[in-house]
């Protein structure tokens, strides 16, 4: 897989009882058959908490903050994921030991996400809310799985991420992309190493860091990591490692932001 794009910008009746008996019959094997299934579910989701409790994790879902940002918190892999609801880009998280038992998860990039403390409780912290706001579960989500686009959706995609990159910075930039082993994890990282760069284009602190840029290069590597030289932002992506073999947009953003 490699691409290169460039953008400008008749029986007799049944007796009436007989058939009152059959309906009767019918609905009491159909309630009993959905509770079951409502028993099923709700002795699922019971012990997914337990688990989830017993791994000192919170409970997999959507969450809102007092203040109403929404995330999804996903434990169910060998590294927790987060996401916000609006966003594209997935963060896996690493946990570190607190104070008071508290764990405190944070991103590639080192920034603290999420803190949990012992009986459960939970805290989300953003830019709007460095120091930190309540959050609550207040429903289910699917599993954060990496997208799967297929070559020619893919060659789509990268036009579209290259055209938006283009007009955010007033220029032609080539986008490169070169990967056998997973597809899936290329296609993320050019999702979310587009987006970095549209997001610091956007940012009067960021725009001058991205004015040198020309090319943005993703490829597969031995180890993930990010490097920007010479006008070109180059994304190395480890198949082995999954959505963690993926750098985020703040460790992409570090890179531009810290260049010589």
């Amino acid at each position: 897989m490699s691409s290169r794009v460039k953008h400008e910008t008749a029986r007799s009746p049944v007796p009436a009882t007989m058939a009152f008996a059959v309906v009767v019959l019918a609905i009491m094997v159909a309630s009993a058959a959905e509770a079951q299934v409502r028993g099923n579910a709700q002795a699922e989701q019971n012990q997914t908490f337990q688990n989830d409790s017993q791994r000192g994790l919170p409970a997999n879902g959507l969450y809102a903050s007092d203040v109403g940002e929404r995330f999804i918190f996903d434990g169910r892999g060998t590294r927790p994921l987060f996401r916000f609801e609006r966003r594209e880009e997935t963060w896996v998280l690493r946990s570190t030991p607190a104070p008071r038992g508290d764990v405190i998860y944070r991103n590639d990039g080192g920034a603290q996400i999420l803190r949990v403390t012992p009986d459960g409780g939970l805290t989300l912290y953003t830019t709007r809310t460095p120091n930190g706001s309540p959050a609550s579960r207040i429903g289910v989500a699917p599993p954060l799985e990496l997208p799967t686009l297929g070559p020619i959706r893919l060659f789509t995609l990268m036009n579209q991420r290259g055209s938006l990159v283009s007009q955010a910075l007033g220029r032609l930039i080539v986008v490169n992309l070169t990967g056998e082993q997973s597809e899936a994890l290329m296609v993320d990282a050019l999702i979310v190493t587009t987006e970095a760069v549209i997001r610091m284009a956007r940012t009067p602190t960021f725009r001058d860091r991205v004015n040198g840029l020309r090319s943005i290069t993703l490829v597969e590597g031995a180890r993930s990591s990010v490097t920007f030289s010479r006008g070109d932002l180059r994304v190395v992506v480890d198949p082995r490692q999954g959505q963690a073999g993926r750098p985020s947009s703040s460790s992409i953003i570090q890179a531009v932001a810290t260049r010589d």
